[in-house]
């Protein structure tokens, strides 16, 4: 399966319903604003999906462009 959490704040996806004018009931699901990310672990680049409410708060710190990823 694929990794549908951020990698900050563990954010993933939610499950719910949607409900008709008639209050007819299917399954649905909200899949969290994930944005891949590069960031440097260790002096290390790594890439990892970070969620746009992270990012904008600068919760990450991205890797300078043109460094290399491991």
């Amino acid at each position: 399966m694929h990794n549908r959490n951020c990698y900050v704040c563990g954010k993933g996806v939610a499950f719910g319903n949607n409900v008709s004018h008639a209050n007819n009931r299917t399954r649905r699901v909200w899949k969290p604003n994930l944005q891949v990310a590069r960031i440097l672990v260790n002096d290390k680049v790594t890439k990892i999906k970070v969620c746009t409410r992270c990012l904008s708060a600068g919760k990450i710190q991205r890797a300078p462009r043109g460094t290399q990823v491991a």
